[in-house]
């Protein structure tokens, strides 16, 4: 129940499309129920039953008054009126022409009713996706490594599908469909006691069977949305490393990975279905049997004269009962879906209510310039129980360089991972310009640093819109001058549209140099006092890497940068070298001078140079 409420929380700003879609609702309901107590007339002048004498008091037209007794005149009064004038036929016409008119009514108040739910759920589930969307995109970094990118897909799509199918089901079941059943069985009583206390039996015994089959339909659901999301994982990685799969010729191992949680997806949806589709056919068979057993014993109290109904009556009490079966069928078929949306409900809500590790103080500091030094100060950094960094300290001065070199793991990128804030150290301390780095907001403090990766991180969108990512109002000039000074501009007007030209996604109609330049375009455009460069010409090859690195060249001057060097050629210009290794700082110095100490660098430059 609370996850329904807090779902119904997000319709609070459109709360004021309720009472417009509950009296559609109610219209629509009285109109229906309209159309089948006017089949009572409309049997009355078949079987030759109007008695003269009953209807006298509807001879005189009636005053107006907002009133149910009013209408009921009304419609008598005219009744009576085409009786005398036109015969049995013309009364038979103008009871068809008002049921025509009721159903027409009926239909259009449905109508109307649904396009306002449908406003309501499309505006819900819109802040709903963008509730879930937002938290992901403002969540630290360590959470994208436990969680899989296709159950996060899956969550904001197929998740969120489920919730928006339940809102519709269940404000029927909420609302319309109680309405229906307790508007109808007003009517019933109005009509026989004896016979609507006696259908009334069979609602407790239909419900607990009911309620008893939807519980068990929460868990599979859940089991459900969690294996959908497996499959849009495998679809991902699937899709992403297709070169891979099909170098290694693991197509059958990718194939049969697919088909186990494929298999186990179709599984827990026949056994839902089951008991899903179990839940109609016994509210439906209990419907008719308490019909047929009205049948029996209205029917013999019809034929013996001692029932309060008459033969019109009873065939319009019993049409009347049958539409009660709709709403009640309803009832049970919405039961799967909404536990269904429930389930992903949860899902959804807790990557919502997941805080992010990197969040500002309650009173952040913001600074708009880089003036001295960042500081590591005796930084450890623990990812869960495996220890990355141990005591890290350096002092990174503005307008200086530090590399940082070292085997594979050691610990480079989680360093230059800790400068922008994407995680927090364990012990230790960070400060830029003598202040922590969590004192900093951490929007200002990323504006400070351009960021080039080893994998260049672009997006299907155009050259354009890729240079200028993240700042707004930037002119065509100013990419140009900033593709220019990266070596990318003479690629770029070669391509089919130029600087529109689309690059798909991730940049794949790019090759891998083309690819870092238009990322180092992005860094220059930014214009950022600090530079964090990750292995940035690793995965080039040397005429790539020549024109990266000379791009790479033009960005660093006048800037503070901490820089990632696989190849140590590249790094030879640094006024500070770090040997990483294990977590630790094992070496430090200039090019000159740890080329010329025995140690790990000297090992690292000898094998290169070989």
């Amino acid at each position: 129940m609370n996850t329904y409420l807090r779902i119904l929380s997000y319709a609070k700003p459109y709360r004021r499309y309720f009472p417009i879609y509950i009296v559609y609702t109610l219209l629509a309901i009285i109109f229906g129920l309209l159309n089948f107590t006017l089949l009572k007339p409309l049997f009355d002048v078949i079987f030759e039953q109007v008695e003269p004498a009953s209807m006298e008091r509807f001879l005189d037209k009636p005053s107006f008054s907002l009133s149910l007794d009013y209408f009921i005149h009304l419609f008598n009064y005219h009744f009576l009126q085409t009786a005398e004038t036109s015969g049995k036929f013309g009364t038979l016409v103008y009871v068809c022409i008002i049921i025509v008119i009721s159903v027409f009514l009926s239909n259009l108040f449905t109508y109307l009713s649904g396009v306002v739910l449908a406003e309501v759920r499309a505006e819900v589930i819109k802040k709903m996706r963008m509730g879930i969307f937002t938290q992901v995109t403002q969540m630290h970094i360590g959470f994208f490594s436990n969680e899989r990118k296709g159950d996060l897909m899956s969550k904001i799509t197929n998740d969120i599908q489920e919730v928006e199918n339940m809102i519709v089901q269940s404000l029927k079941v909420v609302f319309k469909e109680p309405a229906t059943i307790i508007l109808y069985f007003s009517v019933l009583f109005m009509m026989s006691v004896k016979l609507t206390i006696f259908t009334i039996l069979v609602i407790p015994i239909s419900g607990a069977i009911i309620g008893g089959i939807t519980k068990r339909l929460r868990k599979k659901a859940i089991e459900s949305q969690e294996s959908l999301g497996r499959i849009v994982n495998i679809l991902d990685e699937t899709i992403g490393g297709m070169r891979v799969i099909k170098a290694f010729g693991a197509q059958k191992y990718i194939q049969g990975k697919f088909d186990k949680e494929t298999s186990f997806y179709s599984d827990v949806n026949v056994s839902m279905a089951k008991k899903n589709e179990l839940a109609s056919p016994i509210s439906q068979f209990l419907g008719v049997s308490v019909v047929a057993g009205i049948l029996v014993y209205g029917g013999s109290l019809v034929l013996s004269n001692t029932s309060e109904l008459n033969a019109s009556d009873f065939i319009t009490y019993i049409i009347i009962f049958t539409q009660v079966l709709n709403p009640a069928k309803e009832i049970s078929k919405a039961a799967s879906s909404i536990q269904r949306g429930l389930a992903s409900a949860e899902r959804i809500f807790v990557v919502v209510e997941t805080p992010s590790q990197i969040q500002n103080t309650d009173q952040p500091k913001l600074i708009s310039e880089f003036k001295e030094a960042i500081q590591f100060q005796q930084v450890s950094f623990r990812y869960e129980k495996e220890e990355v960094l141990s005591d890290i300290s350096f002092t990174l001065s503005k307008g200086k360089t530090i590399a940082l070199v070292g085997p594979s793991g050691g610990g480079k990128s989680t360093i230059a991972d800790l400068v922008p804030r994407f995680y927090d150290p364990s012990k230790g301390s960070i400060t830029l310009d003598g202040v922590p780095l969590q004192a900093i907001e951490i929007r200002h403090l990323r504006k400070l640093m351009g960021i080039v990766t080893q994998e260049s991180i672009l997006f299907n969108d155009s050259v354009f819109n890729n240079i200028a990512f993240g700042l707004e109002g930037i002119s065509q000039e100013k990419v140009i001058e900033a593709a220019k000074i990266a070596n990318a501009h003479e690629f770029i007007v070669q391509l089919e549209n130029g600087y529109e030209t689309n690059i798909g996604e991730r940049g794949s109609k790019l090759s891998g140099g083309q690819r870092q330049r238009l990322s180092i375009a992005r860094a220059v455009l930014k214009n950022p006092p600090i530079l964090i460069l990750d292995e940035a010409t690793s995965a080039l090859d040397s005429n790539s890497e020549k024109l990266v690195q000379d791009a790479l060249t033009k960005l660093m001057a006048n800037r503070t940068t901490l820089v990632i060097a696989h190849r140590l050629s590249t790094i030879q210009h640094a006024d500070e070298i770090l040997v990483i290794q294990k977590g630790k700082i094992v070496q430090r110095g200039t090019h000159d001078s740890l080329s010329q100490t025995e140690g790990l660098y000297q090992q690292l430059s000898n094998i290169q140079s070989v």
